[in-house]
C-alpha cells in the first residue's frame, strides 16, 4: 500500500498545491500517470473549477488528472484508476458523497491492492478509520462516520499548537484530548501545516519542516521528527 497524506493544500502566499507538488511528482514516479481525482469536498465552488485547479499543478510536474464526476460509473472509475487523489474541503460533504455513491469499499480495495493514494486535508482524514478528527463543521450528515480505513490511526490535519490571540475556547490539543479520552485505543497524529506522511514499502515517514504531534490516552503528547520511525502507528 502506498499513501501520501498531506496536511494542507496551500501555504500562506503560495499558489494552490504548490509546496507539495514535487512530493506528488516523486510519489507517482517518472512515468506520466493520469490519476482519478475525487472532488466531493468542494462546497462553495464547482467540481469543474476544482478539477482545473488540481490539473494545473499535476501537469506542472508531469502528471494529469480526470475528475470522477465526469465519468458515468464512479465505481468502475475507481476500479480502473491508476492512482486515486482525494482533495480537501469539507470532510463531511466528502464522506457523505463517497458513501452515497458506495465508493468506500471500491477505493479501499483498490488502494490495498497497490494503487497509490494521495489526499490532502479532508482527503487525508478519509484515509483514517473515521473522520471524527476533522476540523470541519458538519454541514451535512453522512450515514456513518466510517471512512476508507487505510490506516489504523486518526489524523488531525492543520494541527495548531496555540489558539489565536483573544480566543478563549479550547485549544486543538484539548479537543484531541477529549477524543482520546473517549477513544483510548486510538492514536491521533496532529499533522502540522507544511508536512505530510508517506507510507511506502511498509514504512511510514514524516516529510516537512515541522514535527508530528502524537496523542494517545495515558501518555504525554509525543513529538516526532522526519528522522523518527513511525511504524508503531501502523500496529
Amino acid at each position: 500500500m502506498r499513501l501520501l497524506l498531506i496536511s494542507n493544500s496551500t501555504n500562506p502566499g503560495e499558489p494552490y498545491l504548490d509546496y507539495p507538488k514535487y512530493n506528488i511528482r516523486d510519489f507517482l514516479g517518472n512515468a506520466p500517470v493520469k490519476t482519478l481525482f475525487i472532488p466531493y469536498a468542494a462546497v462553495t465552488f464547482s467540481y469543474d473549477i476544482y478539477e482545473e485547479k488540481v490539473r494545473e499543478r499535476f501537469r506542472q510536474v508531469g502528471h494529469d488528472i480526470v475528475s470522477i464526476h465526469r465519468l458515468p460509473d464512479p465505481v468502475e472509475a475507481v476500479q480502473n484508476a491508476e492512482a486515486i487523489v482525494v482533495g480537501g474541503g469539507n470532510t463531511w460533504k466528502l464522506l457523505r458523497t463517497v458513501r452515497d455513491l458506495k465508493l468506500i469499499e471500491p477505493v479501499k480495495n483498490r488502494v490495498l491492492s497497490g494503487t497509490p493514494y494521495i489526499g490532502w486535508s479532508a482527503g487525508s482524514n478519509m484515509a483514517c478509520p473515521t473522520i471524527r478528527t476533522t476540523n470541519d463543521m458538519a454541514v451535512v450528515q453522512p450515514d456513518s462516520f466510517e471512512a476508507f480505513g487505510l490506516i489504523p490511526f486518526q489524523i488531525n490535519p492543520h494541527y495548531l499548537d496555540a489558539n489565536p490571540e483573544g480566543h478563549a475556547g479550547e485549544t486543538r490539543e484539548q479537543r484531541i484530548e477529549e477524543f482520546i479520552e473517549m477513544n483510548p485505543d486510538l492514536y491521533v497524529a496532529g499533522l502540522r501545516e507544511g508536512t505530510m506522511l508517506i507510507l511506502d514499502g511498509g514504512r511510514l515517514s514524516l516529510v516537512g519542516p515541522r514535527n508530528l504531534r502524537i496523542f494517545r490516552k495515558g501518555n504525554p503528547p509525543l513529538e516526532c521528527s522526519a528522522s523518527d520511525d513511525l511504524s508503531f502507528l501502523l500496529k
